[in-house]
């Protein structure tokens, strides 16, 4: 019995295949498991004995490239022989026995049963693979991921993220080894994680709260759920925690709910009206927190009201409340609430001397990766909102409205023609109240060019000044 050398890779089961080939050596003859004593490094392999002189080759044998390429793809399946059983393989060709790449054969249903799992495995791990973002104070890498496959697929699937992921720093770790990408190479290294709880990630809960927002009861199959995720992934993947008890849910009556909620929704035959006549018969809360006037209040993790001054002579009027906003239950928290405060300050206004609300009173937004990104709401969410609106202009009973935006505008207009271009500077008599039109600071946030983000965020400064004016002057003619 002849001792391989002991491989650890595909490249190095090759050398020392390639070396035992061209000595003859047969596949019974060779021990590809560690030697019992002695080094386990020891060089080539010890020359065939005599009675095999006869085989002995001396040139490495030419192999197809889909053999090898099946061979490569199977040398990442864990089993205790799978050198052996490749040698097998390889000497069986060379051999001339080339039914040996066949699924007929038993070495070849064998070989081609090894690839498919692999391949499996690959693809199971590019779908599988949950990346959780750390903070920016952690340092690279900015995403890191925990996965446990049953096959040696890791570098292959790493250059999969690469091209997936551009220069986003990143780790994949598995019971067995990490790989990190810093955004310009690959590095491999061993374990360095001992499972997903050493993962940490704020923005978790939010992906739950998507997640619970879309389930669907009235669809759920638990049996097909099972069948296109394998139970193993499930322990790994964040929503993996909340499915069995929505799963539960739907099997004691919310599945019933849904339909109702399913049917309800459906569009009858389009009819030409007016989008004020068009509005349904909603119910009339007393309290915002219970709103259900519109379906936006499902996807927002709390409705947001007005703050400020009770008897404030000046309203200010957004669009609606922003990521941080909703997280926070106040309005203008984030970037854009600091930029109108640089707008205060410029137009010399006290903030606590104003009320500032949101024509809409809910987060609207769409999921991009992990982020949660503004969507403008649509007239029927700002005419189902209106009622609040109407709520806090007969308690504050401002004198001027600032509406900032379009569809600030539209909703304290009531009208969705209405444009902004055409009433900046100009102030409008609505309904007894001078209203005037500036720029939304999310607007001056995102221009690009320097001097028109400074040209925006002084027609905000001017809009300020100018609804002072309109309270010191209150013979001002309305325009024609």
């Amino acid at each position: 019995m002849i001792q391989a050398p002991q491989v650890a890779s595909f490249e190095e089961w090759r050398t020392a295949a390639r070396d035992l080939l061209r000595a003859g050596v047969r596949p019974e003859a060779v021990n590809w498991g560690a030697p019992e004593g002695g080094d386990l490094f020891s060089g080539a392999p010890t020359p065939a004995p005599a009675q095999h002189n006869a085989d002995i080759t001396t040139q490495a044998p030419h192999v197809p490239r889909s053999l090898l390429e099946m061979l490569q793809k199977a040398a990442c399946f864990r089993a205790p022989d799978r050198w052996a059983f490749l040698y097998r393989v390889l000497w069986r060709w060379t051999q001339g026995e080339h039914d040996v790449q066949s699924p007929a054969d038993p070495d070849g249903s064998r070989l081609h049963g090894m690839v498919k799992a692999v391949r499996r495995e690959e693809h199971d791990m590019h779908a599988y693979i949950r990346f959780r973002e750390r903070p920016l104070d952690a340092g690279p890498p900015r995403f890191v991921a925990w996965f446990e496959p049953r096959h040696e697929v890791l570098p292959q699937v790493a250059e999969h993220f690469v091209a997936r992921m551009g220069k986003l720093s990143w780790m994949i770790a598995t019971p067995e080894a990490s790989v990190l990408w810093d955004g310009q190479a690959l590095h491999h290294t061993g374990p360095l994680m001992s499972s997903a709880a050493d993962l940490d990630d704020a923005g978790e809960a939010l992906w739950l709260t998507y997640y619970r927002s879309i389930f669907n009861p009235a669809r759920v199959n638990a049996q097909l759920m099972q069948s296109h995720i394998p139970s193993r992934f499930w322990k790994n993947l964040p929503e993996g925690a909340i499915v069995p008890s929505l799963v539960s849910q739907a099997e004691l009556g919310a599945r019933k709910i849904g339909q109702v909620q399913a049917v309800g929704r459906r569009s009858g035959a389009t009819i030409p009206i007016s989008a004020e006549a068009a509005q349904p018969d909603r119910e009339q809360p007393s309290k915002l927190d219970e709103c259900r006037r519109c379906e936006l209040w499902q996807y927002a993790t709390q409705a947001v009201g007005g703050e400020g001054a009770k008897r404030a002579q000046i309203m200010v009027v957004g669009e609606q409340p922003g990521d941080q906003e909703d997280l926070a239950g106040k309005p203008f928290v984030g970037p854009a609430g600091k930029l109108l405060d640089r707008v205060f300050a410029q137009a010399e206004v006290d903030r606590k001397t104003i009320y500032l609300t949101n024509a809409v009173k809910h987060f609207k937004w769409e999921p991009r990766g992990k982020r949660r990104l503004h969507k403008t709401p649509v007239q029927r969410e700002i005419e189902a909102c209106h009622y609040w609106l109407e709520k806090e202009l007969a308690a504050v009973k401002p004198k001027v409205i600032v509406a900032m935006g379009a569809t600030a505008l539209k909703s304290v207009m009531r009208k969705a023609t209405v444009t902004l271009k055409d009433t900046l500077g100009k102030p409008i008599r609505h309904d007894g109240i001078w209203v005037v039109t500036i720029y939304h600071p999310s607007y001056v946030l995102r221009v690009p060019d320097e001097a028109a983000k400074q040209e925006a965020f002084s027609v905000m400064v001017k809009g300020l000044k100018l609804a002072h004016e309109l309270l010191e002057r209150p013979d001002l003619p309305e325009p024609d």
